[in-house]
């Protein structure tokens, strides 16, 4: 964590709990106005091709791009109520030659929306990094537990067996959409481009000519190294912002899903599945013996707000009244940030669980011996009628068997289905004892769940 230090005024959770410190640095006030400026000397050195801007006045501009003074352009601001134009005059006022060529022609999202789409693909690009390593753990245990047996559950109850590695391929065939989802939004992701007050790149044109707007905006894409939306108007259009907090929110489904049934393995009735604990870590102020899972109880906090989001990015899309209106400016500065913030914690936080995952092998084998012989019921049902027994008479005398057996369990006893189907006469008829006590030992009835997982295992190493 980063030390707070200023206890007497709020600060975001963002600013020191969650989150990276690369992923805080990307977000800063002092890397946004970074951006400002190496977009307002871009469009200085594009305008130098065209006779607009001289040499000596760009390399001012470069020489000075660094010198990030935020005391005076808050002070600026106080004054002048524009964030913008408070950082431009900082920045004239350090340039003597080239000050007064600064943001020539431009309109102040042309230089904060660009911006705004290279923050938003670094952001990405650091997630999809947290993301990788992620899935590459996930690849590691899928296929490490391919094979090992546990119940299954659907509806909460017991329901058949599978595997630990299966179990984990589910949320790791999920990460992995997620990971191809977000590095497309990477390769989508689109600046603004320089198109003036209302899209038309009228001031441009005065400059230059219209004729050669198209060679102009292409020049300054390859030198930011960003792609241009073809039409906007003020600003690029919101739908992007939209598109790109649901492509996080996603990913947060698929976290939250994890976590979620992750603090129901580590229930101790159930017990298979615990997220690390460590030598001094406290689990209670009140109850000294609690193992709180406070990681995965973290990421699922954390993923609900995250799924809130994007209904703020689709307002913005949807309001944005003709060619612009400024009322998505205020929340943009909140939530793209904390999205990624979000995300970021969020990844980190699974990484550090799921490195440390607690495997508890000797309470899946306790469980299945407990809720297994249910299941094994399917198989003795396939062989009874494969051997001649009346389907629907079959599955009844086991239904019945089966509900005693439920009975004896939740009084304290042991499972006693098995010697149950033994002692039936009927069953017996079909089906030796011999062959009835192999059919019920549910631990290999689980069909192709092994391969599935090691195919999903290769499949992530593959994409990565």
């Amino acid at each position: 964590m980063m030390a707070m230090t200023d206890y007497t005024t709020y600060l975001s959770p963002f600013t020191w709990r969650y989150g990276t410190p690369a992923m805080r640095r990307l977000w800063s006030e002092h890397n946004k106005r970074l951006l400002w400026r190496q977009i307002w000397l871009a469009l200085a050195e594009v305008q130098a091709e065209y006779g607009l801007v001289t040499a000596k006045q760009a390399a001012d501009l470069r020489a000075h791009a660094d010198e990030i003074d935020l005391p005076r352009a808050l002070e600026i601001e106080a004054e002048i109520q524009h964030d913008l134009m408070a950082e431009l005059r900082v920045f004239a006022g350090q340039c003597p030659a080239g000050g007064g060529i600064i943001h020539l022609g431009a309109t102040s999202m042309d230089v904060e929306d660009n911006a705004d789409a290279l923050r938003l693909r670094a952001a990405l690009d650091l997630l999809l990094e947290s993301l990788s390593a992620l899935l590459r753990t996930f690849g590691l245990l899928i296929e490490k537990y391919a094979d090992t047996p546990l119940m299954a559950f659907t509806h909460l109850q017991p329901a058949e067996p599978s595997t630990l590695g299966y179990r984990l391929a589910l949320y790791g065939q999920d990460l992995l959409e997620d990971y191809q989802v977000i590095r497309n939004q990477v390769k989508g992701i689109r600046g603004k481009g320089f198109k003036g007050a209302v899209g038309t790149s009228a001031a441009y044109a005065e400059l230059i000519g219209a004729e050669k707007l198209t060679e102009f905006e292409q020049k300054l894409s390859a030198k930011l190294d960003l792609p241009f939306y073809p039409v906007a108007s003020q600003v690029y259009p919101r739908k992007q912002d939209y598109e790109i907090v649901s492509a996080l929110a996603g990913l947060g489904a698929s976290l939250y899903k994890f976590a979620f049934d992750l603090r129901l393995l580590q229930s101790p009735p159930l017990g298979e599945l615990g997220e690390p604990f460590g030598e001094k870590q406290v689990g209670s102020s009140a109850m000294p013996f609690k193992r709180n899972p406070i990681r995965a109880e973290k990421i699922n906090s954390l993923a609900r707000y995250l799924a809130a989001l994007p209904r703020i990015a689709w307002d913005n899309a949807a309001h944005s009244l003709l060619e612009r209106t400024l009322d998505d400016s205020a929340n943009r500065r909140i939530f793209l940030p904390e999205a990624c913030l979000a995300a970021d914690e969020l990844l980190r936080t699974a990484n550090s669980l799921l490195k440390g995952l607690r495997v508890d092998e000797a309470a899946m084998s306790r469980n299945l011996t407990v809720y297994g012989p249910f299941a094994a019921t399917e198989r003795v049902l396939m062989a009874l009628v494969k051997a001649g027994a009346d389907r629907q008479e079959m599955h009844e005398r086991l239904r019945g068997h089966a509900m005693k057996a439920w009975e004896a369990i939740r009084t304290g006893g042991e499972n006693p289905l098995a010697s149950l189907l033994c002692q039936d006469a009927i069953l017996t008829e079909y089906l030796s004892e011999e062959d009835i006590r192999r059919l019920m030992d549910a631990r290999s009835h689980v069909g192709d769940a092994p391969q599935r997982a090691r195919e999903m295992a290769k499949l992530i190493n593959e994409t990565l």
